[in-house]
C-alpha cells in the first residue's frame, strides 16, 4: 500500500518531524515527507485507513486536503 497525503500548514522542519513521528505510530510505515511539496508519502505492507492517516495529521493541528494511492 503506497498513499500520499496532501498536507496544509507545514512550515518548517520540526512540522515535518512531527508528522513523520505520527505517521511512523502506524506498524510497518515507511514515511517521506516532503515540506516544499506540502505531502507526506506512507508506504506499509498493511493496509491503513485513509480515516487513520487523516486523524493523525489532523490531530497534530494541519490540514489534510486529500489522500490518494
Amino acid at each position: 500500500m503506497k498513499k500520499v497525503i496532501e498536507i496544509e500548514g507545514m512550515h518548517c522542519m520540526g512540522c515535518v518531524k512531527r508528522v513523520e513521528n505520527a505517521l511512523h505510530e502506524f506498524e510497518g510505515a515507511e514515511v517521506i515527507v516532503d515540506l516544499e511539496g506540502g505531502k507526506a508519502t506512507v508506504e506499509s505492507a498493511n493496509e491503513i485507513a485513509d480515516a487513520a492517516l487523516k486523524e493523525a495529521v489532523e490531530d497534530l493541528g494541519f490540514d489534510v486536503t486529500a489522500i490518494h494511492e
